[in-house]
């Protein structure tokens, strides 16, 4: 059966959710997502993603920034809700507004949860290691990602995965879930299971520390950290390529089967294979200049070589 929901969600992970549902027949009666802000080099004013879709279809959209006010919450009541459909919203939602819906809210979440509740979980599941991921559907209380899941899917982490593959491949399989969990939850199929707080680990948002890399730490370590902040913000080095140290962001790399006695930092040949602190070699594939676009190791070399024995600190 078709349902009135909201949609409240921000980022391009959200909005092929919003498709699906509205594919599958529901009802949108009302799109909440974040205030535009300022982007590019003119700071023009720049919806999310989410509200450019949600305006383009003729859907109404709101962008409070808070939902802490009673008129507020008296508005989104007055939607008369069966669900609200969250994915990656950028608010906390306060208690009268989780209450507010017949059925409840429904979150999407990136993560098998309790692993990696929070803010950041595709990048920190690929900078930890982790060889499985997912989505899970999982209905909204006051804490944070605490709720108890509706249904969930699964997909691996390769070792060839950015924050930006996994990224989309997440979204796709959140578009996928969604309207299946919630005819589930309409009809009564599909029963919240408690979440249990064993393995449970937090998602903190990336910080500028995140990005540096440290070539004495584990080449393993290093390659997840490349990968889990491709292709934003970056995982970041310098190098001194004559004319005083440069900021080189690290967009992609692997593991080799190369050991080596070198200084963690190293170049140890001209094709960008790096020291590190376990005596383990990292590759680097793609890098960026200041000021510069993207490059596949061979274009960055062919008009900046690094020499065997360039430190990278």
């Amino acid at each position: 059966m078709p349902l009135r929901i909201a949609f409240m969600g921000s980022p391009s992970i959200a909005q092929g959710v919003l498709e699906a549902l509205i594919a599958a027949g529901h009802e949108i009666a009302c799109v909440y997502s974040q205030p535009p802000r300022p982007a590019g080099r003119g700071q023009k004013l720049t919806p999310t993603p989410v509200h450019a879709f949600a305006e383009a279809r003729g859907l109404e959209v709101r962008t409070p920034n808070s939902l802490k006010k009673p008129e507020e919450q008296a508005a989104f009541a007055a939607l008369n809700l069966d669900a609200a459909v969250v994915v990656a919203y950028g608010l906390i939602l306060p208690q009268p507004i989780l209450d507010a819906p017949r059925l409840g809210c429904l979150n999407m979440h990136a993560s098998i949860l309790p692993r990696w509740r929070g803010a950041a979980p595709i990048q920190r599941a690929i900078m930890a290691g982790d060889t499985e991921t997912g989505v899970d559907a999982m209905m909204m209380e006051a804490g944070l990602d605490t709720g108890p899941v509706l249904a969930s899917v699964r997909t691996p982490i390769t070792l060839q995965d950015t924050a930006g593959s996994l990224h989309d491949r997440l979204a796709a399989l959140a578009a996928e879930l969604a309207p299946r969990a919630l005819a589930g939850l309409a009809d009564g199929s599909v029963q919240p299971v408690a979440q249990t707080e064993e393995g449970m680990t937090y998602a903190q948002k990336i910080t500028a520390e995140d990005q540096r890399i440290d070539w004495t730490k584990p080449a393993a370590e290093i390659d997840c950290q490349i990968r889990g902040l491709s292709p934003a913000p970056g995982a970041w080095c310098e190098a001194d390529l004559g004319q005083g140290p440069v900021r080189l962001k690290v967009l992609f790399s692997e593991l080799t089967d190369h050991a080596t006695i070198a200084v963690p930092g190293a170049a140890i040949d001209d094709r960008l294979s790096i020291a590190c602190g376990d005596g383990r070699v990292v590759r680097l594939l793609r890098l960026q200049k200041p000021g510069g676009k993207p490059l596949d190791a061979r274009d960055f070399l062919a008009g900046t070589p690094l020499p065997e024995g360039t430190q990278l600190s």
